[in-house]
């Protein structure tokens, strides 16, 4: 068999149904598909160890395609070779050549960037925005190592998209890591979108930083057979050596010398210059495969067999139980703990009961409390350390849960908006993504507005607006407000399948609720029935706001107190609670406005009902103070601020 005559023959089909595609679809990226064709007939028909009929098998081998836009390739080698697809895997069937001609068509499971919720299960998540596709290959990694399996994990990453952060950040978790089972590929066209990348991002200067970095690196031609398969041989072939990247010379636009160069990026060619390319390809065609015989084929190892574990479910007991066992009786009896603390408390818990629960932190794990799982020495091995990394720690999560298992994502609340881009895309991906942020709000207070996680609520907010493939909110914002409410909703995040973000707090909080109270998404807790006006609080502002409450009686005014501890909530009980209070009703969050105020804004806006509404919130930029209080009063959130509104609200004198 001539190997590279087959490989040649198959990667200028490749080219063709890219360059055909993309012309009916009016848009699309067929010369960043052309650079790649080669690498994805290799690693597709012959060096991956998967299953056509079954993309998504557990044990097979997986393919990340970071540079999302040049999926025109994997869409044809899929079609080629008939791989199902579908959303419901009950109901898949095997991709067409005719499916191609729908791309990126509104009705197409061929989206223009890889998603796996479309109905395309041969991928594990949505790729496209730059960079995040290697620290999803390290999750895949992971749990590959977790789980025993011998999966491999193949990434291709652009040579312009390399400059990205979260690409220096992800080859640095695997080599920390010492992730033998992931293959960065770097795809080197030479050319981004404007113009040609910059020398930083040249063959050799990848090469360099890669080689200084710690990895086997292996440069090649990326349109030679030979020299691709040798390289993808190396990194089966490596196991217990050090991680191995490959550098691909390759060519935007190989087989159409017409279309090579730039003002071709994301530009289907059509009509004369459609035909134009497509006949460049068939004199490649005959030039490189004259050796082709009929007799010529590919054969695709399938993946190891899969036994399914028993999954390992439980209980996890009440905060008390679990104080008590572990010797914290005093801590339990003092009736104050913070919320990250029990947050940390909840991990531990879960960790022993469900086998499926992975934690990961960012080098704040003693502050965040996650190290109180990664202490236990029957679960640090499913803790993985991201350093200061956030955007990778993100991507790592979301492959790990394309691997089945439930990650929780901790680090402080401010520096998880680097990560909103990654979190946006995980949430596109379908992922089971659990975030806690710890220090939220401005009761952090000494360290100041640089460690404050201010616009988060708001920002996690606008997925609340919104469904996701389920069908469910796209995100749950919890925002617990005492240790007991915080590791009840830890377990109601761990329960629930979607994407979920949990406000946690840096001081402690004096106990509100007991054992016996039981916390849902899309909840709230009332904790004072009044009849003159609702005060609605999350997390630290229940406290001050309980403290205006005896303010308030002592002026005549009776106020209802909800704990409105989940975005999006029960909007027609809280309304039925609003109505009995007069339609007045305050918001009072320590984040800037965006939040619950506009939440509850919008509820009483859809509902017709009249009402009047004051929201509290974060209205200037602070600074650090000694103390929470001082920091209140600066922000005019004090109980002494939420008895002023409510007394300016009903009009009191």
């Amino acid at each position: 068999m001539s190997f590279e005559a087959a490989v040649h023959a198959q990667a200028i089909e490749i080219d063709r149904l890219s360059l055909e595609m993309c012309a009916a679809s009016g848009t699309g990226h067929p010369s960043s598909a052309m650079s790649i064709g080669h690498i994805v007939t290799v690693l597709m028909f012959h060096t991956m160890r998967w299953s056509p009929d079954y993309p998504d098998y557990p044990t097979s081998d997986r393919l990340v395609l970071s540079e999302g836009h040049a999926v025109p390739a994997v869409y044809a080698a899929a079609a080629k070779m008939g791989v199902m697809v579908g959303k419901d895997p009950q109901s898949r069937r095997k991709l067409t050549l005719d499916d191609l001609k729908t791309l990126r068509a509104a009705t197409s499971m061929l989206d223009g960037h890889p998603n796996p919720m479309e109905g395309f299960p041969f991928f594990d998540a949505a790729t496209g925005s730059l960079g995040q596709g290697l620290s999803i290959a390290a999750g895949l990694g992971e749990a590959a190592v977790l789980d025993g399996n011998d999966r491999r994990v193949y990434c291709i990453i652009g040579d312009g998209e390399s400059r990205e952060g979260q690409i220096a950040e992800a080859l640095d978790y695997l080599i920390d890591h010492k992730l033998e089972n992931v293959l960065p590929i770097f795809n080197c066209n030479e050319y981004g979108q404007a113009d040609r990348v910059s020398s930083q991002q040249s063959p050799e200067a990848i090469a360099a930083k890669l080689t200084a970095l710690g990895f086997e690196v292996k440069t090649i031609d990326g349109h030679n057979p030979a020299q691709i398969k040798s390289a993808f041989d190396t990194f089966i072939g490596g196991k217990g050596k050090k991680p191995m990247a490959v550098v691909a010379k390759t060519v935007k636009g190989w087989g159409a010398p017409s279309l090579h160069g730039s003002g071709w990026h994301g530009k289907p060619a059509t009509g004369d210059q459609l035909k134009r390319a497509l006949s460049e390809l068939d004199e490649k065609r005959v030039e490189l495969t004259s050796a082709l015989a009929s007799s010529d084929s590919f054969t695709i190892d399938p993946p190891s067999e899969y036994k399914a574990p028993e999954p390992k479910t439980g209980d996890i007991g009440t905060l008390s139980a679990y104080m008590k066992k572990n010797d914290m009786t005093a801590l339990l009896q003092g009736g104050n703990l913070a919320t990250r603390r029990a947050y940390g408390m909840a991990l531990r818990a879960l960790g022993h009961v469900n086998d499926r629960i992975v934690v990961l932190d960012a080098d704040v794990s003693n502050s965040t409390f996650a190290d109180t799982f990664k202490k236990d020495p029957s679960l640090a091995d499913r803790f993985f350390e991201c350093k200061i990394g956030e955007q990778n720690m993100i991507s790592v999560a979301a492959g790990l849960s394309a691997a089945g298992k439930i990650p929780f994502v901790s680090s402080f609340a401010k520096f998880i908006t680097r990560a909103y881009d990654q979190i946006e895309m995980a949430i596109n991906s379908g992922a089971n993504l659990k975030i806690v942020g710890s220090h939220a709000g401005i009761t952090l207070a000494a360290d100041g507005p640089s460690q404050m996680a201010l616009p988060d609520v708001s920002w996690f907010r606008s997925f609340t607006t919104i469904k996701d493939h389920r069908g469910n909110p796209g995100c749950y914002i919890l925002q617990p407000s005492d240790a007991y409410s915080a590791w009840a909703l830890t377990n109601v995040m761990a329960e629930y399948e979607g994407a979920c973000y949990m406000r946690t707090l840096r001081p402690d909080t004096e106990f509100l609720y007991s054992d016996d109270v039981v916390f849902n998404l899309g909840g709230f807790e009332v904790l004072q029935e009044g009849r003159d006006v609702v005060l609605c609080a999350a997390g630290y502002m229940v406290h001050e706001a309980n403290k205006a409450l005896e303010l308030l009686d002592k002026a005549g005014i009776s106020a209802t107190l909800v704990d409105l501890y989940s975005l999006p909530f029960d909007a027609p009980a809280l309304l039925d609670i609003i109505g009995a209070n007069n339609g007045y009703v305050i918001t009072i969050e320590d984040n800037y406005g965006g939040g619950i105020g506009s939440a509850v804004s919008d509820a009483l806006t859809e509902s017709g009902d009249a009402f009047k509404l004051t929201q509290l919130h974060v209205k200037r930029i602070p600074k650090s103070a000694k103390t929470p209080e001082e920091l209140l009063s600066m922000c005019s959130l004090s109980a002494a601020d939420i008895v002023k509104a409510a007394m300016s609200l009903l009009q009191v004198a």
